[in-house]
């Protein structure tokens, strides 16, 4: 099979990797890719969001499965316009998009199928947006109702930063049209994790678990980010809560969806809240996260692609997925500044050294090929990922392996985990 993989992440070098593993796989293309995509595919210089130059080279190079890993093509519509050319795709339709493309309309649907999550309110106007925050204690959270990459959530500690960050969205556009309309919740306490499963519109296979840690400051300090690190199994998600999960967030969710006119087909990963071991939906993304895929895919040990295949074919009922018994360990590398300003162009050492090392990955964001080598090329760099017979090892390794890799104004948390060495 010829395949197409969208994206230019971590996520989709992680993908890519699984992929080209697969006896089935012929030849692989990535768009637009990164460095560490092209020594296992061709890269091709189409951009993530440009539909019409997609399927162009898909009619043209004859492609068999277009895999898309980042939300915004899926919220665009891509997957409704590729199968419009029939052209087989992996991922949700726009309309099942929403579950990520809009936060007021997973909310709404939440509500309507009894998912639990969070108190909250829309609001498309700041006036009434800063009257609406007497109604929830401190901290209050402020979200974006669109996509922002990860970055549109403001965890309000006063009511004068909730008003700041509700004119900023609404008023000043911080955010564009993503922040148009926002939505202002209750804080939920507990622990977060990330729960996955692969669906086929009917039926569905759990994933690995994954927690992962979204804020760019050590001790959960700072903006949120797109994902700072992330390790699999996550340890407080064991088989009675994963149950919970299916009957309560997961199975109202697919069948909802179909209820709707528009089965989910593809990764849903529902970001939870879990306290007293009951878990609460906090968001849906309508993909692998980033970066809890390169995570979950180093424990992989059945071929993706098989499985890619039949959720496309609505075959997931008899199927399943065989999980290394190993943990998986991995910290992203960023430009500092992230996740505002930040400079590129850097010149990247050490990789190399990382290439034969049993049981580690290096996997690329931000990075592109010139004539001095490997440069960095966006705010999240690198994600560097391992395996380990338990977390703690896996955390080890991970972190004696970023030591070998340099560049100027590089940075990255060293606290990735600090969870498991307070259990």
């Amino acid at each position: 099979m010829k395949i197409l993989v969208i994206g230019s992440g971590g996520r989709e070098h992680s993908l890519v990797w699984s992929i080209a593993a697969s006896p089935l796989c012929e030849k692989i293309f990535c768009a637009p890719g990164n460095a560490g995509v092209s020594d296992l595919a061709e890269c091709v210089k189409i951009k993530a969001k440009d539909t019409k130059k997609i399927i162009a080279f898909c009619k043209k190079r004859k492609i068999d499965l277009v895999i898309v890993g980042p939300e915004d093509p899926l919220a665009n519509g891509l997957i409704d316009n590729l199968e419009s050319k029939r052209i087989r795709a992996f991922g949700p339709v726009a309309a099942a998009a929403k579950l990520e493309g809009s936060k007021g309309f997973m909310k709404d649907f939440c509500k309507k199928y009894k998912i639990p999550t969070a108190k909250y309110q829309r609001f498309n106007n700041a006036e009434k947006a800063v009257k609406g925050i007497d109604n929830y204690s401190f901290p209050v959270v402020i979200k974006t109702d669109g996509l922002a990459s990860g970055k549109g959530v403001i965890i309000a500690k006063t009511p004068r930063e909730a008003s700041a960050a509700i004119r900023s969205m609404i008023d000043k556009g911080k955010f564009g049209n993503a922040g148009k309309e926002i939505i202002i919740e209750e804080f939920m306490r507990g622990e977060e994790a990330s729960f996955f499963v692969m669906s086929d519109g009917k039926n569905i296979i759990p994933l690995a678990s994954a927690q992962d840690h979204k804020r760019i400051g050590e001790g959960e300090t700072g903006p949120n980010t797109g994902g700072m690190g992330a390790y699999s199994p996550a340890p407080i998600i064991d088989e009675p809560l994963t149950q919970k999960i299916l009957k309560r967030i997961i199975w109202p969710t697919i069948n909802g969806m179909q209820k709707e006119g528009s089965p989910y087909i593809g990764i849903l990963y529902a970001g939870l809240m879990i306290k007293n071991n009951q878990p609460k939906l906090v968001e849906f993304n309508v993909r692998f996260g980033d970066p809890e895929c390169q995570a979950i895919l180093l424990r992989l040990k059945s071929d993706l692609l098989t499985a890619i295949i039949a959720a496309t074919d609505k075959g997931l009922k008899n199927f399943d997925l065989r999980w290394s018994e190993d943990s998986s360990f991995c910290v992203v590398m960023a430009a500092k500044g992230y996740p505002k300003k930040y400079k590129g162009g850097a010149k990247i050492t050490g990789i190399a050294k990382l290439n034969n090392k049993k049981d580690i990955m290096v996997f690329h964001s931000g990075t592109k090929k010139e004539k001095l080598g490997t440069v960095t090329n966006g705010g999240r760099v690198l994600s560097v990922a391992a395996l380990g017979k338990d977390l703690m090892t896996a955390r080890k390794k991970t972190y004696q392996a970023i030591k070998h890799i340099k560049w100027k104004d590089m940075y990255y948390r060293r606290d990735i985990g600090w969870r498991l060495k307070k259990n």
